[in-house]
């Protein structure tokens, strides 16, 4: 865990001095007009749950999990009409739930690290006011690869106060099938270790006057391939022995959201979002959530938010000991379950308009800045009993171009 951690703060320096290269150093062509700084953000996080219905062990059993999540986000104009973006990061995580695949306490399931980079790439159309943009991204741990690819294309009215945009993203995902101890007698347990996600989103928003904006936005989601997972269990009534997950091996989404930010004043702001989500697998879901960032002076501003899910049970869930052998498909994952969620927290958010302070770097002669930081609390529990709290923070960083 040490060499981990002192591994992400070295990238930090490594991902600003990138940064500011790309921003000093000289491209052949005559530069028009003087670039924007680029941005660096350093955000960091810390999340703890625990409940008692591990799909680990069939819906019983400890759900605790610890998880430590450094990321670095860096975005670079390399001219005025393109923009670079990095998403650096990496999750360390402790699970008390995993460690249970095998029975054997602090096994390797029962840690590991997480590292995920995504890298984009958008440039805008000054005269058609029509941005277009490209994404590559890949992710590791230990039995679970991922590689992700997209594009985006965005059109914005002559006024810029309506945006449409439409975006596709695509993640073909590999896993290493590891079944519960149990269940190792050398058969393949599952049909395929391949997963692949196609994602179609379509967002249109509005300036409706000067007090309010709204955006509403739809996606499509199709999936397939392995969408259960190899080392959860599942108990039939009247079996001692369990099998592992089984769920259908196509998955359709279908979330629509709406978002409404409405102006009070100078120092209140409302900002609501409402989401209806319905799949394939007999899911049907309602998510709320308010916020209402506070100013205090120019530069201070508090945030607390509220948020509400409520869902229904996919087709195919039912608690332990409760499935019978006549079922294609089964699960214990309280995840798929009927349920309801809260979260509550707050924001806090520094930003002055000069910045909290200027650095010097040794590979610019330039002043970077220290622009502002941001915290956040959060609370979360639902019915079933999962509890967790997440605490979170974000350092802003500008490094001017020469």
């Amino acid at each position: 865990m040490r060499m981990q951690l002192k591994y992400a703060g070295l990238l930090v320096a490594c991902t600003m001095a990138t940064a500011s290269f790309a921003q000093t150093t000289p491209t052949p062509a005559r530069r028009v007009r003087k670039l924007e700084p680029a941005e660096v953000n350093i955000l960091g996080s810390y999340y703890s749950q625990d409940g008692n219905h591990s799909p680990v062990t069939g819906g019983i059993g400890t759900e605790q999990l610890t998880d430590g999540t450094p990321t670095i986000i860096v975005n670079v104009p390399l001219d005025s009409v393109t923009n670079l973006n990095v998403n650096f990061g990496m999750d360390f995580y402790s699970s008390a739930s995993t460690d249970n695949i095998d029975y054997n306490v602090s096994s390797a399931s029962s840690s590991d690290t997480r590292t995920h980079l995504n890298i984009s790439l958008s440039r805008r159309n000054s005269l058609s006011r029509i941005t277009k943009s490209i994404s590559l991204g890949g992710s590791t741990e230990y039995d679970y690869q991922s590689f992700s690819a997209g594009a985006g294309w965005a059109v914005e009215s002559a006024d810029g106060n309506r945006e449409f945009s439409l975006g596709v993203l695509a993640y073909w995902d590999a896993w290493s099938l590891i079944y519960p101890i149990e269940l190792r007698s050398g058969e393949q347990l599952v049909k395929s270790d391949k997963r692949q996600s196609y994602n179609l989103s379509a967002t249109y928003s509005q300036v409706i006057n000067q007090k309010i904006q709204a955006s509403l936005s739809a996606d499509l989601v199709y999936q397939s391939g392995l969408l259960s997972t190899p080392f959860h269990r599942v108990y039939f009534r009247g079996m001692e022995l369990p099998r592992v997950e089984q769920l259908p091996d196509t998955r359709l989404k279908y979330p629509v959201g709406l978002r409404v930010n409405y102006y009070l004043n100078d120092y209140l702001t409302t900002r609501f979002f409402y989401r209806f989500y319905t799949d394939s697998w007999g899911i049907t879901a309602n998510t709320f959530e308010l916020e209402t960032p506070v100013k205090f002076g120019p530069f201070f501003s508090v945030y607390p938010f509220y948020r509400f899910h409520l869902q229904t049970a996919a087709a195919y869930f039912a608690p332990f000991q409760e499935h019978s052998l006549r079922e294609e498909f089964y699960t214990s994952d309280y995840d798929l379950s009927g349920f309801s969620s809260h979260k509550t927290g707050l924001g806090l958010r520094y930003s002055p308009l000069m910045g909290i302070k200027s650095f010097g770097l040794p590979f610019t002669k330039h002043k970077s800045i220290f622009k502002g930081i941001e915290l956040h609390f959060g609370s979360y529990w639902r019915s079933d009993g999962l509890k967790a709290y997440i605490i979170s923070t974000d350092l802003g960083f500008t490094l001017p171009a020469e």
